[in-house]
This record gives C-alpha cells, sequence and structure tokens, in this order.
C-alpha cells in the first residue's frame, strides 16, 4: 500500500474522531443553549465539525485517486 493510501486511511480515522467530539460538543447542555439563543453553534464546535467533514473528504480522496503503480 502507497503512503496516500495510509495518509488516506489516517484522516479517515481522524476525522471520524473529530465528528464524534463534534456530536458530543453539539449536545452539551452549555452549547444546546447558545444554540437555541442565537441559532449557533458554538466556535469551537463549528472547528470540529469543519475539520472533521475536510479531514473525512481528504482521506476519501486520498483512498480513491491514489496513484496506480
Amino acid at each position: 500500500m502507497r503512503s496516500s493510501g495510509i495518509l488516506g486511511i489516517v484522516l479517515l480515522c481522524v476525522g471520524a474522531i473529530l465528528l464524534v467530539f463534534a456530536w458530543r460538543a453539539a449536545n452539551a447542555p452549555v452549547d444546546q443553549v447558545v444554540n437555541s439563543l442565537t441559532g449557533r453553534f458554538t466556535d469551537g464546535t463549528m472547528i470540529y465539525i469543519l475539520g472533521g467533514i475536510a479531514a473525512v473528504v481528504g482521506g476519501v480522496f486520498l483512498m480513491a485517486f491514489r496513484p496506480r503503480a
């Protein structure tokens, strides 16, 4: 397996972990109150969500379009 495939798997795992953290943070009582009052998540939760999505997309891209030898 090439290094891009391994990097893709690592990014996919990191992205999944970040999305789990985002889900837990979004369900925290403080974040639910802020979301109810402002209609938005806190900055920390948004960083987890966006970072997780970016890592998952990057990991899938690296795994799917790795160079063939």
